[in-house]
């Protein structure tokens, strides 16, 4: 190897090698003889020279030599307790020795190509080396490169080599941070600097008050929907007072989004923009000296309010349609994913039982079992193998257990969901410590499910039914099936941008050699695959999907249409205001009828028995002469039954009289003839007459200007569905 470097231009082996097609052309140092002793003993030394750091290769030169053993090199040539420690955590760690061997490879080589010892290793730079390695890498398949650095940086950082002020995970590490007020204003490149800082300045003065995602989504708006569209109206522009010119040009920007589709309603902007100008407005009366110059008459007109609260109706109608649909379907989805679960479970555990090229059958499907290479190599190393299986089903080989793990974890989620009532962020916050036990005076052990605070920022517990319970303890065994402790798991939480520090979550997914909890947008994707997948049998799944908050509001529907108090259903989701659990509730026309047939039941059972005696056909015939005595020439009287008249007839002057729209020619003859007794009257002198005319003239005129106005609406109640008993 050193003659072929000498053969190379420079002074120092370094230069040497920098100039070599090894370095230049990325080739292995096998290509440059052909027989295999010479093949060996080149990459002996070539891994020698690294490991002695004699040569310093680059990442890619690295790569293209297959060196073997080489860790038991470098380990020797360094002769470092650090990194000997290292080893030493990375072997004892709860892994496959797949992974175990893949960390201290990772680290020795990042040692190598980075130039440095163990102890400068720092969170920066093996981050640095974990990505470059990760490019370089097919990303295809189960191949093991593709989780380069998990386990190692995990054993970096418990192991106390990394600062506790590093992230616990590696997906942490790559993962976007949280931006600062200043980043968020600064990727819309404003042009004024002045109105910039004051854009910076507001969020700031928000950020207390808001989640990381609320003051994202503000800042968006704010800076890039309205200030940056403004600038291209008007580049003049340097403060918040708009003309009404300017503010209708920007409102027609919010019609179509940046991609050219439809905005459903501008109303989260405009709202945005008006609590702007109000909030500056307050705070100008405190500090005139920082916010005056920015105070301005706020340009939202009164009408885009009015339209928002319309707005805001037509959507909460949709969802009660939608929550229409989705309630009948709701037990076909539970009882497809049911029944997927079970086929997968017992397929695993057929094939697990099964021999190499052994066939069995299961629900009219044939599956055969497959030991492949890779199994035979996991086999030999002490590692456990996958069961593999070939079907006419598929056409190909695939890894059962991970067909019976998604399987079971959709099982998992629907169910938790639909028997809880919780949020997606509260289903993935869940964990062993959130269950809990309540011992009631009587002996009786009530299980409890205790609810991180989330959106309200209010803990709140709710007892488990025993179908939620056995979920809970399906998954507890799943992820616990030796009965130690349950795994410790990162949870990144979308919205604030954060990697929560491990902790034994419940909805954790092993992924490689990490431990994570499942993300949002995961279990959002599941449910829609799974509901895909049903629409190739179930025509009534076309173009229909759940996604995770329709099982809060199914849940909240079913409680309060079946009776629950609507504060203790408030209590339970976890809603500061009943109104906001009224508008989770969609309310169904056969509820409706349910409710008011119960609402008589439990009236009449406050009333005596003897209320209650069979109906005599006399009893009857009286009943229905009563309504045929209310019909009257002018319409009809509206005195309750069982009543006789009390006003002696005096129709005209009674408030039960209701008047028929099609008798008002009637009421003008009647007028007439009292406005012509009425001359008689004061001809004559009565008095009285006249006095007494005069009120039944000012009631008849009443009653015809309330049939003037019934007659002017058409409005059809419709009749209901049902016929009362007699009783």
């Amino acid at each position: 190897m050193t003659e072929y470097l000498l053969r190379c231009p420079g002074s120092t082996w370094q230069e040497r090698w920098d100039a070599s097609d090894l370095n230049t052309q990325s080739l292995s140092a096998a290509e440059l003889t052909t027989t295999e002793t010479a093949r060996a003993q080149f990459g002996q030394a070539l891994g020698a020279m690294f490991a002695l750091r004699v040569i310093h290769p680059s990442l890619t030169a690295f790569k293209a030599n297959k060196l073997m053993k080489y860790t038991e090199q470098f380990v020797i040539a360094e002769s470092d307790p650090q990194l000997d420690s290292y080893i030493a955590a990375v072997r004892t760690s709860d892994s496959t020795e797949t992974f175990k061997t893949r960390a201290v490879i990772e680290v020795c080589t990042a040692l190598t190509v980075q130039g440095i010892p163990f102890a400068d290793l720092t969170p920066e730079s093996f981050l640095h080396h974990a990505t470059l390695t990760r490019e370089s890498t097919s990303r295809t398949g189960l191949h093991t490169l593709k989780y380069i650095g998990h386990l190692a940086w995990q054993i970096l950082h418990t192991s106390g080599h990394f600062p506790p002020t590093a992230p616990s995970t590696l997906r942490g590490a790559l993962r976007s941070p949280q931006l600062t007020t200043t980043e968020m204003v600064d990727r819309h490149h404003i042009a004024n600097r002045e109105v910039r800082q004051m854009f910076i300045d507001y969020l700031d003065r928000r950020s207390p008050d808001l989640k990381y995602s609320s003051l994202s989504n503000t800042a968006s708006i704010l800076v890039g929907l309205f200030w940056k569209a403004l600038e291209a109206i008007n580049p003049a522009q340097h403060d918040l007072r708009l003309s009404d010119e300017h503010y209708q040009q920007w409102r027609a920007t919010l019609v179509f989004r940046a991609d050219g589709t439809p905005r459903s309603g501008p109303w989260v902007i405009t709202m945005a923009v008006q609590a702007l100008y109000y909030d500056i407005q307050a705070w100008a009366v405190d500090e005139p000296e920082r916010w005056a110059q920015w105070s301005a008459p706020c340009p939202v007109p009164r009408s885009d309010v009015r339209a928002q609260a319309a707005h805001k109706r037509r959507a909460q109608e949709q969802t009660y349609d939608q929550i229409r649909v989705l309630q009948p379907l709701l037990p076909v989805l539970v009882d497809f994913v049911d029944q997927r679960n079970q086929h997968w479970r017992r397929v695993l555990e057929m094939a697990s039982a099964a021999a190499h090229d052994e066939q069995f059958f299961h629900d009219g499907h044939t599956y055969t079992r497959v030991i492949t290479r890779g199994d035979t190599r996991l086999i030999e190393a002490g590692d456990p193998a996958g069961v593999h299986v070939r079907s006419p089903r598929f056409g190909r080989i695939i890894d059962v257990g991970l067909y019976e793990d998604a399987a079971f974890w959709v099982w998992a989620i629907i169910d938790t969901l639909r028997y809880s009532g919780i949020r997606i962020e509260e289903l993935t916050e869940l964990s062993h410590l959130s269950v809990r036990q309540y011992q009631r005076p009587n002996g009786e052990a009530v299980a409890l499910l205790v609810i991180a605070p989330s959106k309200s920022d209010r803990e709140r517990v709710i007892p488990m039914s025993a179908e939620l319970f056995h979920v809970i303890a399906c998954i507890i065994r799943r992820i616990n099936p030796n009965s130690r402790s349950i795994p410790l798991a990162t949870r990144y939480d979308d919205y604030e941008r954060t990697t929560v520090e491990p902790q034994p979550f419940l909805f954790q997914r092993r992924i490689g050699q990490r431990l994570e909890v499942m993300t949002n947008g995961a279990i959002g994707t599941t449910i829609r695959k799974v509901c895909q997948d049903l629409a190739e049998t179930d025509p009534r799944f076309d173009g229909v999907h759940f996604r995770p908050h329709d099982f809060r509001r199914l849940f909240a529907t079913e409680l309060v249409n079946n009776g629950l108090p609507i504060h203790i259903g408030a209590a339970l989701l976890g809603h500061l205001n009943l109104d906001t659990t009224r508008g989770y509730v969609a309310v169904f026309e056969e509820d409706v009828t349910r409710h008011y047939q119960a609402h008589l039941e439990r009236r009449r059972a406050l009333r005596p028995p003897e209320e209650y005696t069979p109906v005599t056909a006399e009893e009857w015939t009286e009943f229905e002469a009563h309504f045929d005595k209310r019909k009257l020439e002018l319409g009809s009287c509206g005195r309750p039954y069982a009543t006789p008249c009390s006003h002696e007839h005096a129709c005209i002057r009674c408030p039960m009289l209701r008047v028929d729209p099609k008798m008002i020619v009637r009421l003008t003859e009647i007028e007439t003839d009292l406005e012509s007794r009425r001359e008689r009257a004061q001809s004559e002198d009565w008095i009285g007459e006249v006095e007494g005319i005069d009120l039944t003239l000012s009631f008849l005129r009443s009653k015809r200007a309330d049939a003037d106005r019934l007659s002017t609406r058409t409005t059809a109640l419709g009749t209901p569905d049902f016929r009362f008993g007699r009783r």
